[in-house]
């Protein structure tokens, strides 16, 4: 069991290299497609491509209504999640998006506390104060005259947050006794789904099919979407809700690297202390957890 936590975390730990590496990519991207549009796409490639990979499974597959139950419920909070943070990255920086994404590992323990009815640990309340912190220094504007007050984007990101725990504290819940091939393939088809039916009424849809744009739905569709996806539907049969969190914690750290290699984008003394603050109140939310499951 020890071995196969393992080897789960580390596929947990190659999901945050490709997330934090492709923020930038989707940012560059949205120059010439929207957002929701954007998803779509990238959400159908990924399920074509996990039904292709996975046509074996649907001969005798482990728990089908478990598995699809659990795969839609993690479909919505996945295309909800997403849909912020797409939106939103149009508003802020890549590196910005990507730290604010982190409140995840901090929002985690907190919902999961309001789900099974548990009390947050003063630890849990500290880390939320600093990460909250963190967040003000990140977020809110410093101009003589300026309203106390997040942009559209900050704003959108901290919603995405909420949701990517929830889709966490979902594929806990499911993924022990579902079939992981089929809560991938239900999880991406559903926020596909989602995507096609909502991106009209969301936003005014455009696509300039430039080399940027395919780039970047290729490699989101394959590698930050099916194969990442599947990782964690199949890693958290073997750890914990709070220690996913915990991991996700380094893909702000990812996308902070790549930003500065591939565009020079950079964090301001002031963002860089609060990225500093949320990654403290993520270690404090996170350390006695983890030292206690491990």
């Amino acid at each position: 069991m020890k071995r196969l936590q393992g080897r789960a975390e580390a596929a947990l730990v190659v999901n945050t290299i490709i997330w934090g590496a492709t923020f930038v990519v989707v940012k560059q991207a949205l120059h010439d497609v929207s957002p929701v549009l954007f998803l779509a796409l990238r959400f159908t490639l990924a399920t074509f491509a996990l039904l292709v990979l996975f046509r074996g499974s649907w001969s005798a597959p482990r728990n089908p209504r478990w598995s699809f139950t659990g795969g839609a419920f993690a479909g919505i909070f996945l295309f909800s999640g997403y849909a912020f943070q797409t939106i939103g990255l149009q508003y802020t920086s890549a590196p910005k998006s990507a730290f604010l994404t982190g409140l995840t590992a901090v929002m985690t323990p907190l919902l999961a506390a309001v789900v099974y009815r548990t009390r947050p640990r003063g630890a849990e309340i500290g880390g939320v104060l600093l990460a909250t912190c963190g967040m003000a220094l990140m977020t809110l504007p410093t101009l003589p005259g300026a309203t106390l007050a997040m942009n559209r984007g900050d704003l959108l990101t901290v919603c995405c947050a909420v949701c990517y725990s929830a889709h966490i504290l979902v594929l806990s819940r499911y993924s022990a006794k579902a079939s992981f091939e089929l809560v991938s393939i239900a999880q991406v088809g559903v926020a596909a789904l989602l995507a096609w039916s909502l991106f009209r009424g969301m936003e005014t849809p455009y696509i300039r099919p430039t080399v940027g744009v395919w780039a970047a739905i290729v490699v989101t569709g394959l590698f930050a979407t099916a194969l990442a996806f599947t990782f964690q539907a199949w890693a958290q049969r073997y750890t914990t809700s709070t220690r996913t969190a915990l991991i996700f914690m380094l893909e702000p750290v990812f996308a902070w690297i790549t930003s500065y290699l591939l565009t020079g984008e950079t964090l301001s003394a002031r963002a860089a202390a609060g990225a500093g603050l949320i990654l403290g109140g993520v270690l404090v939310v996170e350390l006695k957890p983890f030292q206690a499951r491990a």
